[in-house]
């Protein structure tokens, strides 16, 4: 496993899996260039993001008429969704971890929908709010 690290998270990554950061995200695929999670990090100057605050900015974010579920992954806690758009499958999570915001997306081809979806919950499991935060 390879640990990916940035200020404010980490998170664990398989061998076959690679990351990169883009200038506002961090993009993390496997080999097999079968989709991509792109993870974006807000960090509130004061105080911690609630769990009402989270689902709001769900709500405010989302394509319209998404249905949001409670999840949990790693130390992060939050709402997801799933929808097609157009010739795509796309997961989003919106996940909170004390004064920390994380807008998780990955989006594949409607023809591999759902071939990726245990590998992306195990690498979303492995996420941890970095210590500079504790």
């Amino acid at each position: 496993m390879n640990i990916l690290q940035t200020e404010w998270w980490s998170m664990a990554l398989p061998p076959e899996w690679w990351a990169d950061q883009e200038e506002d995200s961090i993009l993390i695929g496997d080999q097999d260039d079968v989709g991509v999670i792109e993870i974006s990090t807000l960090q509130r100057e004061d105080g911690n993001f609630s769990a009402a605050e989270v689902m709001q900015i769900a709500r405010d974010n989302a394509e319209a008429g998404c249905t949001f579920g409670a999840v949990q992954r790693g130390d992060f806690t939050g709402q997801r969704t799933s929808f097609k758009e157009e010739d795509a499958a796309l997961r989003e999570g919106y996940l909170a971890c004390d004064s920390v915001l994380l807008f998780v997306t990955y989006s594949c081809d409607l023809d591999n929908m759902g071939m990726d979806d245990a590998a992306v919950d195990e690498i979303l499991d492995t996420l941890l709010l970095s210590g500079a935060e504790a």
